[in-house]
């Protein structure tokens, strides 16, 4: 679907185009819902929206963190198996620091 809308200027602009997301639920859950909405002063798309939006944000947020995670704890490892030489700056700072004691 794609309405046109007038901006400030009064100038026409095509609409965003919507995407539409049924499910089916029992009688209880959706008055479940409609509660939960009424409650929050929202309605019950709203709700649905907002509620599946933060579900979704959370599933990716939890995904990203297990695998960067992963991928630190493997680089870690890598770098204490498989260790690089000392650059100039490190033995530099090493040499100063032995000297401080």
């Amino acid at each position: 679907m794609c309405r046109t809308v007038f901006g400030a200027e009064g100038t026409a602009m095509a609409a965003p185009q919507q995407s539409r997301i049924e499910a089916r639920v029992s009688a209880k859950l959706k008055r479940l819902f409609e509660r939960a909405a009424a409650i929050e002063g929202v309605t019950l798309t709203d709700f649905a929206i907002s509620s599946m939006q933060r579900a979704a944000t959370s599933v990716l947020q939890e995904h990203t963190r297990i695998e960067l995670s992963e991928r630190n704890q493997r680089t870690f490892v890598e770098a204490l198996r498989n260790p690089k030489e000392p650059n100039e700056a490190l033995r530099a700072a090493a040499k100063a620091y032995s000297k401080m004691k």
